[in-house]
């Protein structure tokens, strides 16, 4: 009996040592996994103060060409960021995102052009614009998905190039409206190319402080739910349709800002700068860039913006063919795109437990 008694309580003690044992390494790997996670935000915050302060220097040493391409980068990372939404974060097609684009360019060219309205004014009354077409088209669009949803929007693309050669006397036709760029404040001491970049990239700061704002709100729980599974997320009490369309609303707000910005920075506007291939480049730049990313939009904007501007130089008819390439290349190497690779070769880096 003493024998069997001495055996118990060796064999009790062995499994306390190793509950204790498994308790401590559970904690020792909790305690490293909110570590990492630590680490991770404050050099999320660490490389965000990093391109912030890289994006405010950067005009001041580039030439005025260069100053431009950056402004150009930062009005297209806006109108992906809300192509994002819609495709990356709410599972819906769009082939008509240059639709709202040019919607959001017009509006701002004719208050300025016809209405003498002040450039700044012009900016939420473009968006405003846009986000009401967005939701009216968003309703029948709905009822639709895949294929289907895709041809609808394609359709929208393809029948505004018409539709704003038609009203003459309002858009200016063919010939489109020539406007006076928004002139840098004498206190500023910002050449004009500088200046434009100023403000498109306050815009977009402020454009993607609100796409973030969003997506961590009930909304953005429910786009997420409605992308991953509708028949759940409807049975969770989502309302499909709903969220659909002020998805849509959203997404064509966004490219209406942006459309906006490209008329303070281009200076002109006209029907043929808005034709089908803006709305597939962008859908194209996205993908590369990384849907559901928050820098996808900014790496696709990268993408859009220097790819063809590169390929011209090597030869004229280059620049359809290398962007074809690359696309195809990058979604062999990189299938969830640059955004998604960047992730994968940083959690590959070594990390101390």
């Amino acid at each position: 009996m003493t024998g069997r008694a001495d055996t118990n309580s060796v064999q009790n003690a062995a499994t306390g040592e190793t509950a204790a044992s498994a308790t401590a390494t559970a904690e020792a790997r909790a305690t490293s996994a909110r570590g990492f996670r630590w680490d991770a935000v404050r050099w999320r915050w660490v490389a965000a103060a990093a391109l912030v302060a890289a994006a405010v220097y950067a005009p001041f040493q580039l030439v005025p060409f260069h100053v431009f391409q950056l402004t150009m980068v930062l009005v297209y990372a806006v109108a992906l960021l809300g192509l994002n939404l819609l495709v990356g974060h709410a599972g819906q097609i769009s082939l008509g995102h240059g639709a709202f684009f040019a919607v959001g360019a017009y509006a701002a060219a004719i208050l300025m052009d016809r209405w003498a309205l002040p450039y700044p004014l012009t900016l939420p009354i473009a968006a405003a614009v846009a986000f009401v077409l967005g939701l009216a088209f968003g309703v029948p669009a709905m009822r639709l998905r895949g294929l289907y949803l895709a041809l609808v929007t394609l359709a929208i693309a393809i029948f505004l190039v018409p539709l704003l050669k038609r009203f003459e006397e309002v858009t200016g036709g063919s010939m489109g409206l020539t406007l006076a760029k928004p002139a840098p404040p004498a206190w500023s001491g910002l050449a004009e190319d500088q200046w434009l970049y100023f403000l498109t990239l306050a815009v977009a700061g402020a454009a993607f402080l609100l796409a973030g704002s969003l997506l961590r709100s009930r909304v953005g729980r429910a786009l997420h739910a409605v992308r991953d599974n509708e028949i759940a997320a409807e049975v969770m009490g989502v309302r499909l349709s709903f969220y659909k369309t002020l998805a849509f609303a959203w997404s064509a707000m966004f490219a209406g800002a942006a459309g906006c910005l490209y008329t303070w920075v281009i200076g002109f506007v006209s029907p043929d700068s808005f034709t089908v291939n803006l709305s597939i480049t962008l859908l194209a730049g996205l993908v590369v860039g990384g849907l559901g990313a928050m820098s996808g939009p900014v790496l696709g904007a990268l993408f859009v913006m220097f790819v063809p501007s590169i390929s011209q130089e090597i030869n004229d008819a280059a620049p359809g063919v290398i962007f074809g390439l690359l696309i195809i290349a990058v979604m062999y190497v990189a299938p969830t795109g640059l955004a998604g690779l960047a992730g994968r070769l940083i959690r590959k880096i070594p990390r101390k437990e």
